[in-house]
């Protein structure tokens, strides 16, 4: 009857998260807020609030709910639970309550947001899973929202460590978005956890991001973005974090490169430039499993590839340009240039221009 009475406070339409803790203020816990009269309600809430609480069904989405949750690894988590995440209590716009896919344990423990780009390059994919990595051996998890690119690779270095991961999703717990990564999300929430405030049934609503991403600042010590473009919904991230007190990072790239521009902006606004995970790891002051410098293992240059690499100079370069500097012809440079992309030597940038990667 508890968590039937805290699923009918978060399923009734137009009910928002500062109505739903002036109610709790008031009455205590949801069945004190459902047992009021009316009037009761309203001089809190309004009338209107006041008359759909009470009017509204949703009685078949709490037995969904409560289905739901009875199965292996499910869980529902409200803000009176004792394994809710403490650090979103401090928060100005908790989630009243979360569904949880796998370990609850970690919502608890260290965590760092690493966010960025959905079209990343291939060293911001590499930088993103290096530094989850390296972060996670120190025993610092990682948090971030599964989407495509950076998040996904950030999900999977610290999967590879005991720090574990934990996805914050803007759509219901039982609807995997984006399909991409559905493999990714059953792996997390077997050796993680997923989290989402959306009821079940949620589809990817443009509005719902922004909200997920007050989550992921929450939870983390501080934030990490990797590659951004300026309007990227990372920066909102790494906005609510700043806001919420913690310490924001950002990796620099190319003056060329449009996935650099974001984390350029934040660095002009205050943000720690890092280049290894020791340099996050020192900035938080963290006395966790110890943490290395961040090295990307990479194996020697041949004499081809510095080859191209000396005509390639320090900026973006198409092939026929290259193929001109270099006498090489195009379909010799292409061969080249995809395992010098793979092993992150050179990123290949919009517009079909390829770019050294220092």
């Amino acid at each position: 009857m508890e968590l039937s009475s805290w699923l009918r406070l978060t399923l009734v339409p137009g009910v928002g998260g500062e109505a739903r803790r002036a109610l709790l203020k008031a009455f205590g816990l949801p069945e004190a807020i459902f047992a009021a009269s009316p009037r009761a309600l309203a001089t809190v809430v309004g009338e209107e609030t006041a008359t759909r609480l009470l009017g509204h069904d949703c009685a078949a989405a709490i037995d969904n709910a409560l289905e739901w949750a009875a199965q292996p690894g499910n869980r529902l988590l409200t803000l009176a639970d004792a394994d809710y995440p403490q650090a979103l209590l401090d928060a100005a716009d908790p989630p009243t309550l979360l569904y949880l896919k796998g370990r609850a344990e970690l919502l608890n423990q260290p965590q760092l947001a690493i966010v960025g780009s959905r079209n990343a390059t291939a060293q911001g994919l590499r930088d993103a899973e290096a530094f989850a990595m390296a972060l996670g051996e120190a025993g610092l998890g990682t948090v971030s929202g599964l989407a495509l690119g950076i998040d996904a690779a950030a999900h999977r270095g610290a999967l590879a460590t005991t720090a574990g991961t934990v996805a914050v999703i803007g759509t219901g717990a039982d609807r995997l978005y984006p399909a991409r990564n559905e493999a990714l999300a059953r792996q997390i929430a077997e050796q993680g956890a997923v989290i989402s405030e959306f009821h079940l049934g949620t589809p990817a609503l443009a509005a719902n991001f922004p909200r997920r991403n007050r989550i992921i600042a929450g939870l983390a010590k501080g934030c990490l973005v990797v590659e951004a473009a300026p309007r990227s919904g990372s920066l909102i991230t790494a906005r609510l974090a700043a806001e919420a007190g913690r310490e924001v990072f950002a990796i620099p790239g190319s003056i060329h490169s449009p996935q650099s521009r974001g984390c350029h902006q934040l660095i002009r606004q205050g943000a720690k430039l890092v280049e290894t995970a020791t340099d996050i790891l020192e900035e938080l002051a963290w006395g966790g499993r110890g943490g290395s410098a961040l090295a990307l293992p990479s194996a020697p240059a041949t004499p081809g590839e510095d080859h191209i690499l000396a005509s390639m100079g320090d900026g973006p370069c198409s092939v026929d340009v290259l193929a001109a500097r270099s006498g090489l012809t195009p379909g010799d440079l292409l061969a080249i240039l995809l395992p010098m992309e793979l092993a992150g030597r050179v990123s290949q940038l919009p517009g079909g221009l390829y770019q050294r990667q220092h």
